[in-house]
């Protein structure tokens, strides 16, 4: 019997890391330095996963996923993000915001309206929530969408801020959105909905390409307008009112997969920290021998394998089909986050000059690192929602 391996719990998931590995290392590796540079997204190269049938990893078979769990979800931003994070930001917001929102939310109609283009590439796609005005305080949105009195179709008013694949090349959108808008007026979840919103529909056009970011350079980031923008009542997801669910039950997965995110990040500069410890020569012997290299390295593994060891203890135990595991999904992000900003930095001090260039890669990492204690919920967000569950459901944690 095949000892346990909480990184790769079946062979399935270990086939899926090893195939990983190997595209990251002739595919993904080689461009990276070269995307960030120029600010763009490698959408040839976002393509190729949806051949290898990533784009769809957590939807159902029948509508052209792979039907895999979150822990492949886990093992394909760990790979993804060890090399290139800004592409591996653009692969999330399409294949968890968007296709694994859909897969859990939306009726078979529009499961297979949307899906099958989703999941191979064909569509680039993402989710609309941030506003100018309104990033944690989601609930203050002021994009709204009326009911037509004829009861068929929505219109659409408002602009949504930093959105990941919100344009595909800076000149028009990305294709298709799911977007958040406030069907009542008030500050609960019963009053945002959701909706299938695509590209070309009148009124919905491009904002502006946001550019000269810290990090996540390679990954499209952009303002979306609403004006006056019609949506079919068809293209309402679940029910009016009913975007909260869809909201809180799709952002476990999401801090999940950052945190696997920041896991690749710290991993990759923790190997470049090692093979450089014992290539450089200081004072007549490789810097690996010197305690304060020494120190840098021992620390960042050990903080990298507990971080690993709490995201893939989380995700194996994720139904991704439930809702109310906001404890751990908050925690392991809150953990992760600053872990892998805090191992590239260290990666950086030891490389010295050589580590502050984009050659030897761990800049552009701790660049990218910091995204994580910002977007999918800031650190503090993380702070407040776990004290608020440990109050209710934790008093004593087990």
């Amino acid at each position: 019997m095949r000892d346990f391996d909480m990184f790769n719990p079946t062979e399935e998931h270990a086939q899926l890391r090893t195939m990983l590995r190997s595209f990251v290392e002739s595919e993904v590796d080689p461009q990276a330095l070269e995307f960030n540079r120029k600010e763009e997204f490698n959408y040839p190269l976002f393509k190729k996963l949806g051949e290898l049938g990533l784009l769809g990893i957590t939807a159902g078979t029948e509508y052209g996923g792979s039907g895999m769990d979150a822990v492949a979800a886990c093992i394909v931003h760990e790979e993804l993000a060890s090399s290139d994070p800004a592409f591996c930001l653009s692969y999330l917001a399409h294949s968890m915001l968007f296709v694994n929102n859909v897969n859990q939310n939306c009726s078979h109609e529009q499961k297979m309206k949307y899906l099958p283009g989703a999941c191979d590439g064909s569509l680039l796609c993402g989710m609309g929530m941030s506003e100018p005005g309104a990033g944690t305080d989601v609930l203050g949105m002021s994009t709204t969408a009326t009911k037509s009195s004829d009861g068929s179709h929505y219109t659409l008013n408002g602009s949504k801020m930093w959105i990941t694949n919100g344009t595909k090349d800076g000149t028009d959108t990305g294709d298709v959105f799911l977007v958040y808008a406030k069907t009542s007026q008030g500050r609960s979840p019963g009053d945002m909905s959701a909706f299938l919103v695509e590209k070309g529909m009148p009124g919905f056009s491009l904002g502006s390409k946001i550019t000269d970011k810290c990090g996540m350079r390679a990954s499209n980031t952009a303002e979306l307008v609403f004006d006056n923008v019609k949506v079919p009542v068809e293209n309402l997801v679940a029910k009016e009112g009913g975007a909260g669910l869809c909201m809180m039950r799709n952002l476990e997965i999401e801090r999940i997969v950052l945190a696997a995110m920041s896991l690749g990040i710290a991993r990759r500069s923790i190997e470049v920290m090692s093979s450089y410890a014992q290539e450089r020569k200081a004072f007549g012997k490789s810097i690996g021998e010197f305690g304060q290299s020494q120190k840098a390295i021992a620390e960042s593994y050990a903080e990298f394998m507990a971080g690993r060891t709490y995201v893939y203890n989380v995700a194996r135990q994720l139904d991704l089909a439930s809702f109310g595991n906001t404890l751990d999904a908050d925690g392991v992000k809150l953990y992760c986050a600053p872990m892998a900003k805090n191992v590239a930095d260290r990666a950086i001090q030891l490389l010295g000059g050589n580590g502050y260039v984009g050659e030897y890669q761990v800049e552009r990492l701790w660049r990218d690192a910091k995204l994580n204690e910002i977007g999918g919920g800031t650190n503090e967000a993380h702070h407040k929602n776990m004290c608020r569950d440990i109050r209710k459901n934790h008093v004593k944690i087990l």
